[in-house]
């Protein structure tokens, strides 16, 4: 069977959801419709669907000029077995004690490590991300330099890869939040096949929007693997829920936009710990001051 795309760009998340929402009412009928900000910073945002028949090109081409969007550009992709394919791609890898791979690779788990499972099939938040990976080896520096997470919470979790990092190497329950339902129920999927789930509290919450997440407050350390923009957003309220002397992981940062995510955390009351840069992405750990 096969599988076609329709993608265009247009400026500004709810002009980009209102497109997507109208693709959904083609005929025929997309499969999917994805809504999702460009990660260059240029504030772009793409809009796309996956059809079975080929798409009404007309249609599309209304759509875009409603909308003010550039043209769509429709593509047959070649068959493909993605799940095969993903395990081909996505080898085994090592962040400091931590190793994240796919069933396929159980074998490969080297001895004394902390292994951290998640399926080919979950594509996103697998560790071979630089962001995933900048994480998991910001986690494993504060652990080495003898900092124990008692109260640790993932905003922002997707597959919760950094939340069982952190579950697997301290004692206490972590909480693990996202806004997408998906991506928590993916999340505690996780944790069952990590053995993990007595450890894990996974909630679908904005931010710091949940009661279970206020009544934690404040947290030792919290990773936010999401995007420099709602990082940005985010600084005050993590100076309000980090306890002085607490850290926070940060990433989904591009190394140009580092300095800025920099600079909103330090108004809101941080100091820089590391900053690490792995290909295109930047990691920061950012320490709130003790006397905040």
């Amino acid at each position: 069977m096969a599988t076609f795309t329709a993608l265009t760009t247009l400026v500004g998340k709810s002009q980009a959801e209102a497109l997507g929402e109208a693709m959904e009412r083609l005929v025929p009928e997309p499969t999917g419709v994805g809504v999702f900000e460009i990660e260059d910073g240029s504030g772009l945002w793409e809009v796309g669907g996956y059809f079975t028949e080929a798409p009404d090109e007309a249609g599309l081409a209304v759509l875009a000029a409603a909308f003010e969007a550039k043209p769509f550009v429709v593509s047959e992709l070649p068959e493909t077995d993605w799940v095969a394919h993903v395990k081909r791609e996505l080898a085994p890898v090592e962040a400091g004690r931590f190793f994240v791979y796919g069933s396929h690779d159980a074998d490969k788990v080297p001895e004394g490590a902390e292994p951290l499972l998640i399926e080919a099939a979950m594509a996103f938040g697998t560790g071979h991300h630089g962001t995933t990976l900048g994480c998991l080896k910001a986690l494993d520096r504060v652990a080495n330099e003898g900092f124990v997470g008692a109260n640790v919470a993932d905003i922002g979790c997707g597959t919760a890869v950094l939340a069982m990092g952190a579950a697997r190497i301290w004692p206490n329950k972590v909480l693990a939040s996202d806004i997408d339902e998906v991506a928590v129920d993916v999340a505690k999927a996780n944790a069952v096949a990590n053995g993990l789930e007595g450890k894990l509290i996974c909630l679908e919450a904005a931010g710091f929007g949940h009661p279970d997440l206020a009544a934690k407050a404040p947290f030792d350390l919290v990773f936010a693997n999401i995007l420099k923009a709602p990082l940005v957003d985010l600084a005050p309220d993590m100076g309000q829920n980090i306890a002085p002397s607490g850290f926070a992981i940060l990433s989904g940062i591009l190394n140009e936009q580092a300095d800025e995510v920099v600079a909103a955390y330090q108004s809101a009351g941080f100091d820089v710990h590391t900053r690490e840069e792995i290909g295109e992405w930047t990691t920061l750990t950012m320490q709130r001051n003790a006397v905040n």
